[in-house]
């Protein structure tokens, strides 16, 4: 499965692990899925920091870089408004005595050869300008002479009906800077942007390891360990998770060894209560002690297959079956006369699934159903067809159904509706638990929702 985009997160599937450890009930996040599209864009930008800091690196570069500009722009502009602009045009004045009137273009050309200049002269007995190559200012419209380029052109009326214009012999740095200016800026910003973001990336890399750490903890993988990779407050932060980790391991090994212990070392006194009632008298004393040892030992053997298969000690044994065959073996076997009918599909074919583990989880999906419509005139119905790729298992009673507040629960160990906990009416609280932890292994879904009237639970299983 490839990794999650950054900033999203993603979602647990139905009947995995939930925040308590023990199988959920339906599609469940701890987490905001990320949208799709210009959405998910957005929701990406606003969840990751990093991103967040370096658009506030460019804002704060771009407010820096303008409010220098304007600064140092409007010292200049000050500067040549009271001392540049009156040197400047006394210095023409003086140029433009040298050159003579009417003017003289030898005295011209020796102003150009000696000082960087340009000079142009127009007027009805002398036309000549310095560089006639070049495109100078004075061919601009007029509404490009305006502002700042009008600063480097002077132009002088002479008494006899000539004009001179003086200019730079180079472009001015009005007219190339612009240019340059703005593409060095440009270079030098995405520079530093692209340096900022691997630093910020680099910073916030812990943190990226201790989210994906989060995760793994999450589903119930602790031996996974967040990488410390700097000795700072974040890896502290990351190796504290990772003990915290290994304690939360120890305790969950803890718990589930003594519940082990405790269930093996039952069965033997149990199995010798059995065979001493064996030898009692027929009598209704008889048979109820029988129920309750029967039940006793039920219990016993749902508590070790459910810590097996929480605590991960039992691999699947696949393999390929064909499940309607199946589904009608085990209506037959364990709930034969009780009226249950089926909706098989017939392109169902064959799967590869644990046998023993799926008619573990057919028969509570029926027995659970069975026991919450005892007065219902619709008996349970079991369906079961391919659904994009998954094997689709649903089963539905036509009960009282159950309150919505009790439904994210139904899954939980030992968990009953009724607050009485009596056995005929909700039995251990463990049927729908081991489903949960069967669909799991299998890496499929269960979803448990009302039908009005009565509960529907749906079983998506990968067929492979």
């Amino acid at each position: 499965m490839a990794p999650p985009r950054p900033g999203c997160a993603q979602p647990a599937p139905r009947g995995g692990q939930g925040n308590s450890g023990r199988p959920g009930v339906s599609l469940t996040t701890r987490h905001r899925v990320c949208p799709r599209g210009w959405q998910g864009a957005v929701y990406r930008f606003r969840h990751t920091l990093k991103w967040r800091l370096v658009s506030l690196f460019l804002v704060l570069a771009a407010v820096v870089t303008v409010t220098f500009i304007s600064g140092v722009q409007g010292l200049l502009r000050a500067g040549w408004q009271g001392y540049g602009r009156p040197l400047a045009n006394d210095y023409v004045d003086q140029l433009t005595a040298q050159i003579g009137m009417p003017p003289d273009i030898a005295k011209a050309r020796a102003l150009i050869e000696r000082l960087p200049l340009s000079v142009r002269i127009d007027g009805p007995v002398v036309n000549w300008a310095s560089h006639p190559e070049r495109r100078h200012p004075w061919e601009l419209p007029h509404r490009m002479l305006s502002g700042t380029t009008s600063e480097w052109l002077h132009v002088r009326e002479l008494p006899d009906g000539h004009r001179v214009t003086f200019g730079f012999a180079d472009p001015s740095p009005s007219e190339m800077g612009p240019h340059y200016i703005g593409w060095a800026t440009l270079t030098l910003l995405l520079l530093s942007t692209l340096l900022a973001y691997a630093y910020v990336r680099r910073l916030f890399r812990p943190v990226e390891d201790i989210r994906d750490g989060a995760i793994r903890f999450g589903q119930g993988d602790f031996a996974h360990r967040i990488p410390l990779r700097r000795p700072d407050e974040l890896g502290d932060l990351a190796m504290q998770i990772n003990d915290m980790a290994q304690e939360i391991e120890r305790m969950l090994d803890a718990k589930r060894a003594l519940l082990l212990a405790i269930s093996h070392e039952l069965r033997s006194p149990l199995t010798r209560a059995r065979v001493n009632v064996e030898l009692v008298d027929e009598s209704e004393a008889r048979s109820a002690l029988l129920r309750d040892l029967a039940e006793m030992r039920d219990l016993v053997t749902d508590l070790l297959e459910g810590e097996r298969l929480a605590g991960g000690h039992t691999a699947l044994q696949r393999e390929p079956l064909d499940f309607a065959a199946l589904v009608r073996d085990t209506l037959e076997a364990h709930f034969a006369g009780q009226g249950i009918t089926t909706a098989l599909a017939p392109e169902l074919g064959e799967v590869a699934l644990d046998r023993v583990r799926i008619k573990l989880l057919l028969r509570n999906l029926l027995d659970n159903a069975l026991r919450h419509s005892a007065q219902a005139a619709t008996p349970p119905c079991i369906a079961a067809a391919m659904d994009g790729g998954l094997l689709s298992i649903t089963v539905r009673d036509h009960g009282p159904g159950v309150a919505p507040e009790h439904l994210p629960h139904l899954t939980e160990a030992f968990y009953r509706v009724d607050a009485a906990r009596q056995r005929t009416t909700g039995g251990f609280g463990l049927g729908l638990y081991l489903c949960g932890l069967v669909v799991q292994a299998h890496g499929g879904t269960l979803d448990i929702s009302n039908a009005q009237p009565g509960l529907r639970v749906q079983v998506r299983l990968p067929p492979r």
